[in-house]
């Protein structure tokens, strides 16, 4: 994320099944917005708006 333009997107994928928590409170936490969760096969996919002050 940090050598991406503000607003450009980041799907993360993840078999940590505490992702659905440590994600959103980064995204909080840095600046960017979590766009979609969805659950997959073996774990969760996550798509991220990179924010401006990260």
């Amino acid at each position: 994320l940090a050598a991406m333009r503000p607003g450009s997107r980041l799907w993360l994928e993840t078999t940590d099944p505490l992702a659905v928590i440590d994600i959103p409170a980064f995204c909080a936490d840095a600046g960017h917005q979590l766009i979609e969760t969805a659950a997959v096969d073996g774990g969760h996919r996550f798509l991220v708006e990179r924010g401006g002050a990260a």
